[in-house]
C-alpha cells in the first residue's frame, strides 16, 4: 500500500473503533479536538503494531488534526529521520495536553539530540513548547540523571522560575522535571531541598506549592 492507502486503512480503523462516551468525556475535561474519535490508548497501540514505522506516513498522520492519528503519528516515526527542525515543527503545533504527554514519552525522549533540545524548549515563552521542554527533561532523567553542575543549575532555575507560570500544564510539567531530579540520588535531593528552604513562609502560593512538594518526596 502506498502512504494514501494507509491512511486510509487507519482512518477506517479508527472509524471502527471509535467511543463516543470516551470522546465526550474528554471534551468536558477540556481536551478539545477537531475531530476526536475516542479511541482508547491499548487499540491505539495494537493498530501501530500492525505497520512498520515510515517517515512519510508519521508525517502525514501528524498533519491530520484528528487525536488519533497525531498519537499513531509519534509511534510510528523513524527516529533516524526526525531531524531538530521537524522535531521544532511538530512541537509548535501541539495545542493540548494529551498530545504533549504522548509524544514526549513516544517519540520526543528518543531523539540522540532531546537534551539539548528541550533545553530549547523550556525557555520558550509558549506554553505547550515550555511544557513539552520539561516532560522531555522529566522523561530524560527518569532513564539517566547525570547531568553536569552548570546544565543541573540551568534547569533548577528555570523550573523553579516556570513554577510560577500561569500556566497550569507549565507549571505541573516543570514540577515533575523538579521530583524526577531529586528521584535520582540524595545530593540531588538536598541540592533541591537547600534553594526551597526559604519558601516555608512565603507569600507566593506558587512557591508554597514548591516547597510542599520537595518536603512530600524526601518524606518529611
Amino acid at each position: 500500500m502506498d502512504i494514501k492507502e494507509q491512511l486510509k486503512d487507519i482512518k477506517t480503523q479508527l472509524r471502527l473503533s471509535m467511543n463516543g462516551a470516551v470522546s465526550q468525556s474528554m471534551r468536558e475535561k477540556g481536551l478539545v479536538y477537531k475531530l476526536n474519535f475516542g479511541v482508547e490508548l491499548p487499540r491505539i497501540k495494537m493498530i501501530a503494531g500492525t505497520y512498520e514505522k515510515n517517515h512519510d506516513l508519521a508525517q502525514a498522520l501528524w498533519k491530520e488534526n484528528i487525536r488519533e492519528c497525531k498519537i499513531l503519528a509519534a509511534m510510528l516515526q523513524p527516529i533516524d529521520t526526525f531531524y531538530p527542525e521537524i522535531a521544532d515543527i511538530w512541537v509548535e503545533d501541539i495545542q493540548n495536553i494529551e498530545i504533549a504527554e504522548l509524544t514526549c514519552m513516544n517519540l520526543f525522549q528518543h531523539l540522540p539530540y532531546a537534551p539539548a533540545k528541550s533545553f530549547h524548549w523550556i525557555a520558550d515563552e509558549r506554553e505547550y513548547v515550555q511544557t513539552c521542554g520539561f516532560l522531555t527533561v522529566a522523561r530524560l532523567l527518569m532513564k539517566k540523571g547525570d547531568m553536569t553542575e552548570r546544565v543541573a543549575g540551568e534547569l533548577l532555575d528555570q523550573a523553579i522560575c516556570a513554577v510560577h507560570s500561569d500556566s497550569y500544564h507549565v507549571r505541573n510539567a516543570a514540577m515533575l522535571a523538579i521530583r524526577k531530579y531529586m528521584q535520582h540520588n540524595e545530593e540531588h535531593a538536598f541540592q533541591v531541598c537547600r534553594l526551597v528552604e526559604g519558601m516555608a513562609d512565603s507569600s507566593i502560593e506558587a512557591e508554597q506549592r514548591l516547597y510542599y512538594m520537595v518536603k512530600d518526596e524526601l518524606g518529611e
